[in-house]
């Protein structure tokens, strides 16, 4: 295969990840703008082009729509030292976390973490850094018509649950982080996320779990 047609194919796999993220951040809260969210291959192709094809070019800063001070970084990584991204990698990341004060990110890589550095993300105190792989982002599973609608309680709305109920927050049905619509929606252990079925019967079926 010639460079042309594998830049071609590099282009398309990043289109379909930059799709996927933006339904992502929008759906866990932050501003999207529409032209993103519409923006058509060609359109993205060019953009990429004019930036040289630097993977860097698509990092992204969002910010909640309730909470400007809550924002979230999108980095696109690539190994400084290998396929993989270092520790030293990562150690520039949150440096620049750091200076424009922002707490969370998103890491999107082509080739994973090396085992140091997904332990130093794994032990990260002030700092919630996501780490995806493009391949688990070229298709929104949370589209896909088996996933039922998942919405994430808000402290109040769990408090409220838990009241009517009569329950304790370690009687709920649970689920794991790391299932892929947890990741996702970019839970964390502690949330509480209602789940809304079809059902033949009563039209809907609605269940809360609890995220551990």
């Amino acid at each position: 295969m010639d460079g042309s047609r594998l830049l071609d194919n590099e282009i398309r796999r990043l289109f379909r990840v930059r799709k996927t993220l933006h339904e992502m951040l929008v759906d866990r809260g932050y501003i999207v703008v529409s032209d993103d969210l519409r923006m058509t291959l060609e359109e993205f192709s060019q953009r990429f082009h004019d930036a040289g094809f630097a993977r860097e070019s698509l990092t992204l800063l969002k910010q909640k729509r309730d909470d400007p001070a809550d924002q979230i970084y999108v980095f696109f990584s690539q190994g400084t030292e290998g396929p993989k991204v270092s520790v030293k990698s990562l150690k520039d990341t949150i440096a620049r976390m750091e200076r424009d004060g922002v707490h969370r990110a998103i890491m999107i890589m082509s080739e994973g973490l090396t085992p140091s550095a997904a332990d130093a993300i794994s032990k990260l105190d002030r700092y919630r850094i996501e780490p995806f792989l493009e391949n688990e982002l070229l298709v929104n599973i949370t589209r896909h018509v088996l996933v039922p609608k998942h919405e994430i309680l808000s402290k109040a709305e769990k408090k409220a649950l838990l009241k009517r109920y009569k329950l304790k927050e370690s009687q709920l049905p649970r689920v794991q982080q790391r299932d892929p619509v947890s990741r996702y929606y970019g839970l964390s252990p502690g949330d509480v996320v209602r789940i809304t079925r079809p059902s033949e019967t009563a039209g809907r079926y609605v269940t809360y779990r609890l995220v551990v």
